[in-house]
């Protein structure tokens, strides 16, 4: 008889909502972790009340022992006394000392969502979305001291249609990268697989996301513009500004599309507003209309 992937004891690192999709799929796979490690609460919205990430609501709600450690070095000691079998880092956010890496028995499976060794670092969908790529991808390596660098274990591809926005993308992602994960985990812990090494030589980087790279320049190609929307969707949004009464109005647009030659905006969220239409924008601000360049509809 096999061993269940259940009895695998396996500690999980991650953050945000891309790791509590990942989450979710171990735990229809029979791979729910004993211990998540995640990062420190921190302020949040107006009153900057202390919020704790994503992943730690997860935690709480799968009674899941939680770890929020400033450094991971604080919990080096712990972590060492623990026979882990496999760490799983998904959207971590920070780097993880060797020390650390060294101490589960078959290593740390990072799922990393690009077509490795394409895309290394923290925004591989929106590049690979504002490049105009025809298919997006998910690489489970194993991790070693330098980012995204180490061999990898499996990968699957995923097709990219004209209006998948970073959200959807994202969301299909995570899936897909669970359920791979939940497929070669055991058998890497068994030694079934063989990581293969990376070809360093094709290797890309992406850069952490800025506000200040969602701003809109209308002097771009329509399409440019269609992908930094929907790279930039939900954050920060992409967005644009106009004079209203002598001061700069800022809009985000969330909805576009091609028409032929021309972009066709289709919802916004204006400063201080609910979303809304494009057209009804225009309606109750038709002041503004004649700052819209001719080739947006």
């Amino acid at each position: 008889m096999t061993d269940k992937p259940n009895k695998l004891k396996i500690a999980f690192l991650g953050t945000p909502e891309f790791a509590i999709k990942i989450l979710e799929e171990m735990k229809k796979g029979g791979l729910t972790p004993s211990l998540i490690i995640t990062t420190p609460d921190k302020p949040k919205g107006r009153k900057l009340a202390l919020t704790p990430p994503p992943v730690k609501m997860w935690a709480d709600k799968e009674k899941i022992l939680t770890l929020q450690p400033n450094k991971l070095n604080d919990i080096y000691t712990d972590l060492k006394k623990g026979d882990w079998d496999l760490f799983v880092l998904a959207a971590f956010g920070k780097i993880i000392p060797k020390e650390i890496v060294d101490i589960p028995k078959h290593g740390i499976l990072n799922v990393h969502p690009s077509i490795l060794p394409e895309y290394r670092g923290p925004s591989p969908i929106q590049s690979a979305i504002l490049s105009g790529d025809t298919e997006l991808g998910v690489t489970i390596m194993l991790l070693d001291e330098e980012l995204d660098h180490g061999p990898i274990i499996a990968t699957e591809k995923l097709p990219l249609s004209d209006n998948l926005n970073y959200e959807e993308a994202e969301e299909k992602l995570a899936k897909l990268g669970g359920k791979l994960l939940v497929r070669v985990a055991l058998p890497w812990t068994k030694e079934k697989i063989k990581a293969v090494e990376q070809d360093h030589k094709r290797a890309t980087f992406t850069v952490k996301v800025k506000k200040d790279d969602a701003l809109i320049d209308w002097n771009d190609n329509p399409e440019i513009i269609e992908r930094r929307i929907r790279a930039f969707y939900p954050w920060p949004g992409a967005y644009f500004f106009l004079d209203k009464d002598g001061k700069p109005f800022r809009v985000i647009v969330t909805k576009a599309s091609l028409k032929g030659d021309k972009l066709h905006l289709e919802k916004v969220k204006p400063e201080g507003k609910n979303e809304m239409t494009f057209s009804d924008f225009i309606k109750g601000n038709p002041e503004l209309k004649l700052q819209i360049p001719g080739h947006i509809l």
